[in-house]
């Protein structure tokens, strides 16, 4: 039995679980970014994939690996993966849903406080020996606790729902949108309320995206949609940066649309030093708060993630149906 695991072989080793099939199989490393060829060359009878989320896997390898039986993303993405081509090979195409849920829910409550609380811009003033200036300015201005805030989620899959958990001590308001209004007595335990999504957007005082990357969703966080929001708004990205048109993040901010945003992702990856986010005028440089896309990339996320991933081999060469399966077998 082989497993082509595409993505850092450090990585993979030190979260891999001390399980059986670890054991047994036989696994053979390429880096992200490896070419077909280089792919098919180093273990085209491989039985399964084990593939970094953000690596690319095309139709071409798939259709000439006569024994894959499972293409398994190391986390919850898999926009790379050539889904159709698996599907149609009677292959598996699972993720890893839910394993980062509560780690990416932290990082989206950590943005929310920092733009609320001024932290990048008050640790460089402070750095600077001009703490009382900006202290001074910010009692005039006033600072807005998070408990003050209404929050809408724009989706409510399990990052979403981890996120109104963790919500819930600072009292806020929670409103959530998505396709399917969850049922009456699901709403109540998560202390959400519903709304329709031009609604939500006008209402709130924090926008927070939680939604897969789709056709539908891909650029929906354009100038209308920024549009509706509230001038002292502030707009929250743990999900994907292709979820948000750049250019119009860029003219909502330096036109004071919206007051700011905390992004953890940014299109495209891995984020360059040309990106228009990156280059706002100086006066709105700190109205913008990045993290380097590392909200699910904990130590326990790791592991619960990998535990799942080896799991799911087990089962597929045990002929057994895997977990979470996302190209419709």
């Amino acid at each position: 039995m082989k497993i082509l695991i595409i993505g850092n072989e450090d990585r993979y080793n030190k979260y891999m679980p001390d399980l059986e099939i670890t054991r047994e199989m036989e696994k053979v490393f390429c880096p992200r970014g490896a070419s077909d060829e280089a792919l098919l060359q180093a273990a085209q009878d491989a039985d399964a994939i084990a593939i970094d989320p953000m690596s690319k896997l095309s139709g071409n390898v798939i259709r000439q690996m006569p024994k894959l039986k499972l293409i398994q993303s190391e986390g919850v993405g898999f926009n790379g993966i050539d889904c159709q081509a698996a599907k149609e090979k009677g292959i598996y195409v699972c993720n890893c849903k839910g394993a980062n849920a509560g780690a990416v829910a932290e990082q989206t409550i950590l943005l929310m406080l920092a733009l609320l609380r001024s932290t990048i811009t008050g640790d460089r003033v402070e750095r600077e020996g001009r703490q009382i200036e900006l202290k001074e300015r910010l009692m005039y201005e006033g600072i807005t606790e998070l408990g003050d805030c209404k929050i809408g989620l724009v989706g409510f899959g399990d990052i979403a729902k981890a996120v109104a958990k963790r919500l819930r001590p600072f009292e806020c308001e929670i409103i959530y949108y998505d396709t399917r209004r969850l049922p009456e007595k699901l709403e109540e335990e998560y202390h959400v309320s519903y709304m329709e999504l031009d609604e939500m957007i006008q209402a709130c005082d924090i926008i927070s995206l939680h939604c897969p990357v789709t056709k539908e969703t891909a650029g929906m966080v354009n100038a209308e949609f920024l549009g509706k929001m509230k001038p002292t708004a502030y707009l929250i990205n743990t999900a994907r940066g292709d979820i948000i048109d750049n250019q119009a993040l860029y003219d909502a901010i330096v036109t004071e649309k919206i007051r700011g945003a905390g992004l953890d992702t940014v299109y495209p990856e891995p984020t360059t030093k040309d990106n228009i986010l990156l280059n706002l005028p100086e006066e709105f440089k700190e109205r913008i708060i990045f993290s380097p896309h590392i909200g699910g990339i904990t130590t326990s996320s790791f592991r619960r993630a990998h535990k799942i991933s080896w799991s799911n081999v087990e089962a597929v060469l045990n002929g057994e149906r895997p977990q979470y399966i996302v190209n419709g077998l």
